[in-house]
């Protein structure tokens, strides 16, 4: 892998790529995440395929612009990377708000979308207790208090039975935690308050979709999932059985022999 600063229109963006392979996969981190998420995870991928990751703007070494980072301008600064690589198509992944700037890329990036793979996310937007929840993390980290994040967030994500198998994992969510710019968590917590529901652009792309969903996620209940899965016939669906919200990490090559079948790269 690559490691490099580009201009993604006029964005510097902190990205990783392997540049070898017909096919591509971008790999969009979550909420409190950066690229880093992806290293284990990434070497089950690049002899098949070209992987790109990135820190989306406010987190990771990405920069922060403004106070709200909507999904439209992450989808776009995305789609800007990518043109400055010269990719015209890929399969983009998306891990809980990665996904949701994967659903934004595929409404307003079509062709360049070769597939959209939600993983652990949903196109359902925030009900008001959850816009609620992001508020009040945005006082608290305006507060000064972000470590009360960085000390549930990270473990809260593992199924409880993981959570000792991971704790170095967890442990390395929490420092990332640490690390991220306040700015940065505000602004994307505003974007993901103001985001809309992409349910019905899902049912109406012409992008293949699959849905990688853990059994035992406490921040997508199994019965949300599979509303969700009922709603979508469209697209593929794979269960994770003994994941939580993190299946990259808990169950790893279960979920990169999905991902490669869903993009026939086995």
């Amino acid at each position: 892998m690559i490691e490099k600063f580009i201009m993604a229109g006029e964005t510097p963006l902190h990205i990783c790529d392997s540049e070898k392979g017909d096919k591509c996969v971008v790999l969009l981190h979550g909420y409190l995440e950066s690229m880093l998420v992806w290293e284990d995870f990434v070497p089950l991928l690049y002899k098949k395929v070209r992987v790109v990751t990135l820190d989306l703007p406010g987190h990771g070494i990405s920069v922060v612009k403004g106070e709200t980072h909507t999904m439209d301008f992450l989808a776009d600064t995305v789609a800007e990377a990518l043109r400055a690589l010269g990719i015209s198509r890929a399969t983009i992944v998306g891990h809980s708000m990665g996904g949701y700037v994967a659903l934004a890329f595929t409404e307003r990036h079509a062709d360049m979308t070769e597939g959209v793979v939600l993983l652990s996310s949903t196109p359902n937007p925030d009900t008001e207790e959850k816009a609620q929840n992001r508020r009040r993390e945005i006082e608290l980290v305006k507060a000064g208090k972000k470590e009360l994040i960085a000390r549930v967030a990270p473990a809260a994500g593992f199924a409880e039975e993981n959570r000792r198998r991971m704790q170095d994992y967890i442990e390395d969510l929490t420092e990332l935690v640490a690390i991220t710019e306040d700015e940065g968590i505000v602004a994307l917590l505003n974007g993901m308050i103001a985001r809309r529901d992409q349910n019905e652009m899902l049912r109406h792309s012409t992008a293949r979709q699959l849905f990688i969903l853990g059994r035992k996620d406490n921040y997508i209940p199994v019965e949300v999932a599979e509303k969700m899965v009922a709603e979508h016939p469209q697209a593929q669906v794979v269960w994770l059985e003994n994941s939580g919200h993190m299946g990259f990490f808990e169950e790893p090559e279960k979920c990169a022999e999905a991902l490669l079948k869903f993009m026939d790269a086995e």
